[in-house]
């Protein structure tokens, strides 16, 4: 996280006794990355944050992936996951279907009505975008706010739930599950951490809680779903019981804490010809990056040619979420809001057939997509298997294979 927070009561020095009005203590809580080393932040709490009473499994679903062979380009058309679904029976946790994945990230999508379980993910960072919607994200750390166009990035073992404002829409997300930490493109920052003048956004985009939020202290025997991985490094989740609700913290300082950040509010990078996909960067994490394609005035040399140029991704699998818009490249393809593609390493790709030539003197492009890159091989969850397009591979040829 780029900069430092405090919210409600914290002692003048840290490791030090903060007491409760009768005289009591608070429980402090380091919750820190890479091992004492990164960034970190104190948590104040009531009762000791230790403690549970039970302990059991708590079965993930299918998270079962397949490998994209024979290699193709895919079309996944994520709404119709949630087609004759009750969504208000649905939660944001439990109700994601995975779409793809691999070792260092998962992608899955959800359309919610019910409030979410608590939950954690102690694998890594979390960062889901609304693609419709809006919801009250409940933390350790206190609340949030999210809307249509919305990052929520929570970091790895924030206790949190979602609770969807759903009376006349169902809360969309598509999330992006890291193994990893994921934070600002390094390059936007300074050595101390401070996003930079060149940078697409500046920490006044970013929206941290505004406040403690406390549950009822009468609230007992609270259960948490904690996503981990076992000794085998397989995915699994436990069930804990708490003798009290985690939301129990009265104060907090530091520089990690989840927030949001609103796609309308980065700036694009335009040039005056066709700029690559690393001018249009948001995030990173291991093993991967994540672009947004926004609104914007595109290439003015008299010559540019303003969609993409083909190219072949000899590193990286690319994924691009189409979240709004018009998207000028995909034309005739079949792809629309709520599609995802899949253009894998090894597989040269490109603009639609007519696209290229179309571009050539747009100014102008109403596109809302989000990019995944990742350096590692996807594979097709069950979500991706089981909502896929199976003739866009042969779209750029116009046939069917032989």
């Amino acid at each position: 996280m780029a900069y430092y927070r405090q919210l409600g009561e914290v002692p003048p020095k840290r490791h030090t006794q903060h007491r409760t009005p009768d005289g009591g203590l608070y429980y402090e809580e380091l919750m820190g990355e890479e091992g004492f080393s990164s960034d970190s932040s104190l948590l104040y709490h009531r009762h000791i944050p230790s403690a549970v009473l039970d302990a059991q499994d708590w079965p993930l679903g299918d998270i079962r992936t397949s490998p994209n062979h024979p290699l193709r380009p895919r079309h996944l058309k994520l709404h119709e996951l949630t087609q004759g679904q009750d969504w208000k029976a649905v939660d944001a946790v439990t109700g994601r279907r995975l779409a793809l994945g691999n070792g260092d990230v998962r992608l899955s999508y959800v359309a919610a009505g019910e409030p979410s379980p608590l939950y954690r993910n102690a694998i890594g960072d979390e960062l889901a975008y609304v693609e419709s919607g809006a919801a009250t994200v409940q933390t350790v750390f206190g609340q949030l706010t999210a809307r249509t166009g919305d990052y929520v990035l929570l970091p790895r073992a924030t206790t949190h739930r979602w609770v969807p404002d759903a009376e006349t829409e169902p809360l969309r997300l598509y999330v992006i599950e890291a193994n990893s930490h994921i934070s600002p493109p390094r390059r936007y920052l300074s050595k101390y951490g401070q996003l930079l003048e060149h940078a697409p956004y500046c920490e006044r985009d970013l929206h941290g809680p505004a406040a403690p939020l406390l549950a009822d202290p009468a609230e007992e025997e609270v259960e948490v779903l904690v996503k981990h991985r076992s000794s085998r490094g397989e995915l699994v989740g436990t069930r804990y019981v708490y003798p009290h609700h985690p939301f129990d913290v009265v104060g907090w300082d530091g520089c990690l804490y989840p927030y949001t950040f609103n796609i309308s509010d980065f700036e694009p990078i335009t040039g005056r010809i066709h700029q690559p996909p690393p001018a249009h960067q948001v995030f990173e994490g291991n093993g991967f990056v994540v672009c947004n394609f926004v609104p914007r005035k595109v290439d003015y040399h008299p010559l540019s040619i303003p969609v993409p140029y083909y190219h072949a991704n000899v590193d990286s699998d690319e994924v691009m979420f189409y979240c709004g818009g018009d998207y000028e490249a995909r034309k005739g393809s079949g792809i629309g809001q709520g599609s995802i593609s899949l253009h894998p390493g090894g597989h040269t790709h490109g603009p639609q057939p007519g696209a290229y030539e179309r571009s050539i003197g747009a100014e102008f492009f109403d596109e809302l997509a989000v990019m995944v890159d990742t350096f590692a091989p996807l594979e097709l969850g069950e979500g991706g298997q089981s909502c896929e397009d199976p003739g866009y591979a042969w779209t750029w040829s116009r046939r069917q294979p032989l």
